[in-house]
């Protein structure tokens, strides 16, 4: 088990930096990632600006510095809105059940039938470019899958030996849900979460490459991927630099996703 959790540290780390990253992207940055100076256009990478400038003169390596904090935290923060308000939706559902469930599982149908990033995309559109707009329509048409797999879990813990128990004992509601639900509910959740938030990362750049997430001239990956796209042959360090940390960010975050899911995947634990 000691062995097991060192190799947990070992993915633990990367993201760890990554998010200490973002959180101090604006007290490390080498220049300002928003001042122009068009004399400096295009460089290529050198000593002095370590991936390039764009067609601004402005530093890549503070905007993709900068655009970290952007895209990882606006990323987490969509992730805890669609976890937490699906999640509870699903245990309310599955708890209670009745009209109030078959009614909101109807409407979360009617959410699953759309393809997802083409429904983000129709909602983005319809609320405007921003990111918080673009928070909104991923948070719009995700949530139903966390309130499916709470309500799945919870229909399948309720009636288990320690749920009567608790009824017998006079338990209410709430403290059905706090001590018995919710602990025996969030391990899948949290694993589902975890390996989402790669998935998340890239729908957010993706409207934002479309012109629907993050607006110029807000430093996100997404959105610098997009003003370079025009420049590949001939500065194709504008377009690599924030393709890179999309790729190394993804790839961080879903490596962790994985051996959080081992952790709870019981045949890993019996090997």
């Amino acid at each position: 088990m000691v062995k097991y959790n060192k190799s947990l540290i070992a993915f633990i780390i990367p993201v760890a930096l990554l998010l200490l990253l973002a959180i101090a992207a604006p007290y490390i940055v080498p220049y300002d990632p928003y001042a122009q100076s068009l004399h400096e256009a295009l460089l290529p990478p050198d000593t002095m600006h370590w991936l390039g400038t764009d067609r601004y003169g402005r530093d890549i390596f503070s905007r993709v510095l900068i655009g970290a904090q952007t895209t990882i935290l606006s990323s987490l923060l969509l992730l805890i809105i669609i976890a937490g308000f699906g999640s509870l939706i699903g245990i309310i559902c599955g708890y209670h059940g009745g009209q109030l469930d078959s009614i909101i599982m109807r409407i979360s149908d009617i959410f699953l039938a759309f393809p997802g990033m083409v429904f983000a995309i129709a909602v983005a559109g319809v609320l405007g470019g921003g990111i918080l707009n673009a928070v909104a329509a991923l948070a719009l048409i995700a949530w139903p899958k966390y309130a499916r797999l709470a309500r799945s879990l919870v229909l399948t813990i309720c009636h288990m030996p320690y749920m009567n128990a608790a009824r017998m004992s006079g338990t209410g509601s709430v403290g059905m849900i706090r001590h018995h639900v919710f602990p025996n509910i969030a391990g899948p959740i949290l694993v589902t979460a975890a390996l989402d938030i790669g998935t998340i990362i890239m729908e957010l750049a993706g409207l934002s490459f479309l012109g629907l997430g993050a607006m110029p001239p807000m430093a996100e990956w997404g959105s610098m991927m997009s003003n370079g796209r025009s420049m590949l042959q001939t500065a194709p360090w504008v377009i690599i630099s924030p393709g890179c940390a999309i790729f190394l960010t993804v790839a961080a975050f879903n490596l962790l996703g994985d051996k959080i899911r081992d952790m709870f995947d019981p045949k890993q634990q019996e090997g």
